[in-house]
């Protein structure tokens, strides 16, 4: 019943018609109408026409009580919200179903050894799909090999000598189309990859460099080039196989005789480092327990004359940060044309990972479930994630469970608090919520950074039809297909009288649950670790509004999330963290 569990069985991945076949919906269906309507009726959508509620240039029609959107060919839904669904099953035989702005709104992409125009014969090299005069070769088992010319690289050879990537990789234009690990990247236009099914013309327009290719760009500010991937039947995306351009060499400074007076060396930010190491602080020293210790040394001691480091505060100055509370600032705001999948940096700042070994052991910590901060010292999650015969710390900041980023803050867990009343059933879980104390080193628990910040606890309801935001890493310490890199989507609360009809959970939910998700079913109904947050945003503040709980199997119909309602426990929280930081 548990998403911990749960997730051991579903991959993330976006909301778009061509994956829910592998979620119970076939392939060849056309269910184009919305199923949604009842999210119309909640948010009192019947006949307004002013503003215009439909999408993507749909002509709105006001009736008496309602409205009908007039939708262009290429779009359905009651808003006209939705791509209509042109790749279907067989569409392009082995190939791939790419979405264009003109009738027949799709065209086919061959992967050799398949030749078009179908998509379903096998000519390795007719026509030569090597690049830049490689030579095709038709090896014995109907597939190809490209022997490239010197310099040029690539399983078409369409990498140049030159190919690389400056700074983070924003400006690269380049041909890579491989992840490190080598599989072949998807088209941005892919129907796998567009968010809704809908081909973002706007978005493609733009100066991210994205489009109908599928070269690996970084359009979301990341350390460098990504690109999507289909793996496992899933939707997943990865780095990028591509090379970093070489730092020029800094030119030889003349020597400066021992008379004069030094100077201190100044250290220059290159592109080989993140413009935002220069405002915060690149790393996190921790100690062999991976608690946070205090900076030894500064960079300054890296100068020809060395400069004391700054003296550590002897008074806690943590107070000074998180004035402020749900104000994320990503990295880079950008018109995604992808939902559900990569979470932007700094996009969820509160977003915590747990991590536990066995109590006292020398194992190394591994991701359990997911957390929300919301003061310096406390961490919110949920209360099926404890267990007293372990021990806990947190990550803060980072995007990618296996590598260390220079956004990370690590910081040990100084005690849990578990509600009194929770408890498991064989159907559901009450009172699914806990508090981690973090472990304070020199007066300072997690530190305020663009990538670690505190969400704010709920004042108020947030109306039934509100589209949250979740987000998490899907990993459990049973599942092989949770993300390294950690995900989000939106959801929409669903209303206690819908979620506790027959059809859905019927009397399974108490006042301290709701429902988050689509009644239709998909894939974003799974979205999220355990523990996780579900935040709502009402005048560009974020609340932590509900935390990943449990769920009747995933993504299906009629089985949306549940969530432990934060605002029934506002009191509790309030108990147990008092006036601490």
């Amino acid at each position: 019943m548990h998403l911990l569990n749960v997730f051991a069985n579903v991959l993330f991945a976006t909301k778009i018609s061509g994956l829910k076949a592998e979620f119970g919906r076939s392939d060849d269906s056309d269910d184009d109408d919305d199923a949604n309507d009842w999210l119309f009726e909640l948010q009192s959508l019947r006949g307004k026409c002013s503003p215009n509620p439909c999408l993507n240039g749909g002509v709105c029609d006001e009736k008496r009580n309602h409205f009908k959107c007039k939708c262009p060919k290429q779009f359905v839904g009651r808003r006209c919200e939705r791509g209509k669904r042109v790749c279907k099953r067989g569409t392009c035989g082995a190939g791939l179903c790419l979405l264009t702005l003109s009738p027949p709104y799709y065209k086919c992409k061959c992967i050799p050894p398949f030749a078009p125009p179908n998509c379903k014969t096998i000519a390795p090299c007719d026509p030569n799909p090597c690049q830049n005069n490689g030579k095709c070769v038709d090896e014995d088992d109907d597939d190809f090999e490209c022997i490239c010319p010197d310099g040029f690289r690539g399983q078409y050879c369409q990498v140049d000598p030159d190919d690389c990537y400056e700074g983070d990789g924003q400006s690269y234009r380049g041909k890579v189309s491989e992840t490190e690990e080598g599989d072949e990247c998807l088209d941005w236009n892919s129907e796998f990859v567009l968010d809704k099914g809908s081909f973002p013309a706007a978005a493609f327009a733009s100066s991210e460099g994205l489009g109908p290719h599928n070269f690996c760009r970084n359009p979301d500010g990341d350390k460098k080039p990504w690109c999507f991937i289909k793996k496992n039947r899933r939707l997943r995306w990865d780095y990028c196989n591509v090379r970093k351009c070489p730092t020029p060499a800094t030119t030889t400074t003349k020597m400066v005789p021992t008379t004069a007076k030094a100077r201190p060396t100044t250290i220059a930010f290159t592109d080989s480092i993140p413009p935002f190491v220069t405002t915060f602080q690149p790393n996190i020293p921790t100690t062999t327990d991976g608690s946070i210790t205090p900076e030894s040394t500064s960079s300054a001691q890296l100068a020809t004359t060395p400069v004391p480091p700054t003296p550590l505060p002897t008074k806690d100055t943590s107070t000074k940060s998180f004035l402020t509370c749900g104000k994320p600032n990503p990295k880079k705001q950008i018109n995604r044309i992808y939902g559900g999948l990569k979470a932007i940096p700094g996009a969820h700042p509160w977003q915590v990972s747990i991590q536990v070994k066995p109590k006292g052991s020398i194992q190394q910590y591994r991701h359990i479930c997911g957390g929300t901060l919301i003061k310096p010292c406390w961490v919110l999650t949920a209360a099926h994630c404890i267990n007293k015969n372990q021990d806990y710390r947190v990550i803060l900041g980072g995007l990618n469970l296996m590598q260390k980023d220079q956004t990370d803050q690590t910081v040990l867990v100084e005690g849990t608090i578990i509600h009194e009343k929770f408890k498991e059933t064989t159907d559901n879980v009450y009172n699914d919520i806990a508090l981690l104390k973090l472990k304070a080193t020199n007066g300072e628990c997690a530190k305020e950074t663009q990538f670690v910040k505190a969400v704010c606890l709920p004042k108020e309801p947030f109306a039934d039809g509100t589209e949250c935001s979740i987000s998490g890493w899907g990993a459990t310490d049973t599942s092989e297909y949770g993300s390294v890199h950690l995900l989000d989507a939106q959801v929409l609360l669903i209303s206690q009288e819908v979620c506790s009809s027959n059809k859905v959970y019927s009397s399974l939910l108490d006042d301290g649950m709701f429902c988050a998700g689509y009644l239709k079913g998909g894939v974003d109904s799974c979205q999220g670790d355990s523990g996780g947050p579900l935040t709502c945003m009402r005048n560009q503040t974020h609340y932590i509004y509900g935390i990943v709980s449990w769920g009747d199997g995933c993504g299906e119909k009629n089985k949306p999330g549940v969530y432990t309602r934060v605002l029934k426990y506002l009191d509790w929280i309030n108990e147990k963290i008092g006036g601490t930081q």
